[in-house]
């Protein structure tokens, strides 16, 4: 438990220390874009709840970085409602359809090339963002999807400036803008690819959003649309023929439901955090590790574990390998196969895999944990090895003048996804059935279950974490990033800074962060920006390669030079109810904060 007076120097630093943060009583918007950052604004502006702010920004980032989220896709939308003290979640992740099987990816036991089956039809999930955000806008929302969808619809039609990331999104595609005529057609007009100050409209897109704003999600799960997107999923790479081809179906599009979930709960001295469950390994992965941490005295410079000392670091690093040594192999999707979601976290399981943690070495590459003891397995199930995983997704938080919160991660996997824009509608595809395993890994006999292989209707693992923090049952913050399997460790990064490191919001965020995504344990770690402060030290880098730590470089050099997620984040002074902001530089991360004075219901009953 963090001592009374610890607490609240905490909190007030958390609260009001830094200038870069937006304070406000009515609504806040933190996002990646500022013209989705303005588009969520506006909703609030008028009125609206941060349910209709999320819509709007979510709409919006499909105009202003389609590279990462858009209607194509699928997310999570964690929600707090302030009147009820409620956390659900809206689970928009993409399915595996109907006709897919747990060795397409591996014909004849032999796995396709990542990249030329992730910018095939047969990596596209049947989409579910959409029908997500009308979801939860018919549920808790006061606004119409038509309101929601208007500062997209402007934006398509009447364009804006190409930024930084974009451009070099573009410039840096590995191809994926390029392989598609209608891509090409969007982002590298004339065979030039756009660069930054450009203007880019989407006219097909405009006319896509306008069409929804008529008609509902109908209108894209079922008729023309519907049967655009299941054509141009259709299509395979040369190199792979026919094998390469999408198996989505207009059934499959018409069948789609989105998942309301409860949170999972996790705790960390004294504090609460609402996450993710499966079939992200968001919160179940985080929590783990936070629980193995919970014996070491982080955030106590005198006794070796100040912030980026090599103490801090090497606990850190352990427990991450260790974690994603158990998810590797128990975590997938719990509603086609039953995740030990129970047993991952229970007290005497992590405190067996902490056990295993030396402050001052480095243990070799541990394998899962036996979660059921009950269980006697003939063979320590082996991981599937992981595919490549992308930086990008988007992740925003509001919270409004009632206090109803919002973290929204959301995706369409792979930068540029699959690389397929739907002919005459202007937005990608995802390739998120990628994030299953390419070759099964079910086998009885060893005891693995196979949680991530494929199966029809199922969906992939998931890495997004968006997070409320909770202290005495009051939401404290709401925070999430992108990064695939990285966004765990940005989000455990954030926490620790807050909780151990009494860091404030923005300086939190800005802090340069590690990251561990397998149990062999190759580390990535940032530095390279000025506002990456306090830096992670050479001597300290050393002393992790003495260790036996990898992925650092060179003894004498710095190896710190990833870039690391992008966490927008919101606070809650629970004492006066005073709102904050923070954006990620990392990206082109905005705060807005809007005076919301419309006397409009909380939430639509």
């Amino acid at each position: 438990m963090i001592p009374v007076a610890r607490f609240r120097r905490f909190l007030l630093l958390f609260l009001l220390s830094s200038p870069a943060l937006a304070v406000s009583p009515d609504g806040v918007v933190a996002v990646s874009h500022p013209a989705a950052a303005a588009a969520g604004a506006r909703m609030l502006a008028q009125g609206g709840n941060a349910i209709d702010a999320a819509a709007a920004v979510q709409f919006a980032l499909n105009v202003v970085e389609p590279q990462s989220s858009g209607i194509g896709g699928g997310g999570f939308m964690l929600i707090h409602l302030t009147k009820t003290g409620e956390t659900v979640i809206v689970d928009s992740r993409e399915r595996a359809p109907a006709a897919a099987s747990a060795d397409m990816f591996a014909p004849e036991g032999m796995p396709m090339p990542f990249q030329q089956a992730s910018t095939s039809g047969l990596s596209v999930g049947v989409p579910g963002t959409l029908r997500g955000v009308d979801t939860a806008l018919r549920r808790w929302g006061t606004l119409p999807l038509s309101q929601a969808l208007q500062p997209a619809i402007e934006l398509a039609e009447h364009g804006f400036r190409v930024n930084r990331f974009m451009a070099e999104d573009i410039a840096n595609d590995g191809g994926r803008t390029q392989l598609q005529p209608e891509t090409a057609a969007i982002f590298r007009p004339g065979g030039v690819p756009l660069k930054e100050g450009d203007r880019l409209a989407q006219p097909d897109l405009a006319r896509t959003l306008k069409l929804l704003a008529a008609e509902g999600p109908d209108a894209f799960y079922r008729g023309p649309m519907a049967q655009a997107i299941v054509e141009a999923q259709q299509r395979a790479r040369s190199e792979l023929g026919p094998a390469g081809a999408g198996r989505m179906t207009l059934a499959d599009l018409a069948q789609y439901q989105v998942a309301i979930r409860k949170p999972l709960v996790g705790h960390y001295r004294g504090w609460t955090l609402a996450g993710m469950p499966p079939p992200s390994s968001g919160g179940l992965t985080t929590f783990q590790i936070l629980a193995m941490l919970e014996r070491f005295p982080l955030g106590d410079p005198a006794q070796g574990y100040g912030f980026g000392s090599p103490k801090t670091l090497n606990v850190m690093i352990e427990a991450m390998r260790l974690a994603f040594a158990d998810r590797a192999v128990w975590i997938g999707d719990d509603d086609a196969m039953p995740v030990p979601q129970v047993d991952l976290l229970n007290a005497d399981y992590l405190a067996t895999r902490s056990a295993l943690i030396k402050p001052d070495s480095r243990m070799g590459t541990p394998h899962a944990g036996n979660p059921r003891p009950r269980d006697t397995l003939s063979a320590r199930p082996q991981p599937q090895s992981t595919q490549q995983e992308s930086p990008h997704t988007t992740h925003f938080s509001i919270v409004d003048r009632w206090g109803n919160l919002v973290s929204y991660t959301s995706t369409i996997e792979f930068t540029w996804g699959s690389g397929i824009t739907v002919p005459g509608y202007g937005f990608l595809l995802n390739n998120e059935l990628t994030d299953f395993n390419f070759v099964p890994s079910g086998d009885a006999a060893a005891g693995n279950p196979g949680a991530n292989d494929v199966a029809p209707g199922k969906r992939p693992r998931s890495s997004m974490a968006p997070t409320v923090l909770f202290r005495d049952g009051k939401p404290v913050a709401v925070y999430g990033s992108p990064g695939g399997s990285t966004i765990i460790n940005s989000v455990l990064n954030v926490t620790l800074n807050l909780v151990d490191h009494g860091m404030s919001l923005q300086q939190a965020i800005d802090a340069p962060r590690l990251s561990v995504t397998q149990a062999a344990g190759r580390v990535a770690c940032e530095g390279g920006a000025p506002f990456m402060q306090p830096r992670f030290s050479i001597a300290t880098q050393d002393t992790l390669r003495s260790l036996g730590h990898v992925g650092l470089g060179e003894l004498g050099s710095d190896g710190c030079q990833a870039t690391i997620g992008s966490v927008q984040a919101v606070a809650v002074d629970p004492a006066t109810g005073s709102r904050h902001g923070a954006a990620d530089p990392r990206r082109e991360g905005t705060v807005i904060r809007v005076k919301q004075t419309e006397n409009l219901p909380e939430v639509r009953r």
